[in-house]
């Protein structure tokens, strides 16, 4: 580190002056030491076994299908994602959409005014469709 002295003899004010240098020195070394890290870090980062993979047949995985969205309103209307669906007709159509793929998604809404039995009475349906995974919802509050 070189830095200079004040010149000697001098008596005064102007004999010590503050020391405006900024020692680099050390963040020097902090930065060799981050690049040496990484130099020996980065190629381990990576898969080195070279491999010949086989060839298949298989076919290709499919992205899942859309959740089914079930949703009740305040007067009783019930609704398959946008289409309004009869309450009679509502147990068939959910067993040809278990039918198709019973790994499917169900998201349940519900108006907050509906009672208690009617949310209990569609989860029901959804139930004996074949649905196993239903997941009700809710919105969110705010935070205070």
């Amino acid at each position: 580190m070189a830095f200079s002295l004040p010149p000697s003899g001098e008596v005064g004010e102007d004999r010590y002056q503050p020391l405006a240098e900024i020692n680099v020195t050390p963040m020097v070394d902090v930065m060799l030491v981050l690049l040496v890290i990484f130099m020996v870090t980065a190629p381990l980062l990576t898969v080195g076994v070279p491999l010949d993979l086989p060839k298949t047949q298989a076919a290709a995985i499919t992205e899942p299908k859309p959740p089914v969205i079930l949703s009740l309103n305040r007067v009783g209307e019930v609704f398959i994602g946008d289409e309004r669906i009869d309450p009679g007709d509502l147990e068939g159509r959910l067993s040809r959409l278990a039918a198709e793929d019973p790994t499917r998604i169900v998201f349940v809404r519900g108006d907050q005014t509906i009672s208690y039995a009617q949310l209990m009475d569609a989860l029901g349906l959804v139930n004996r469709a074949g649905f196993s995974k239903v997941s009700l919802v809710a919105e969110a509050t705010a935070s205070k």
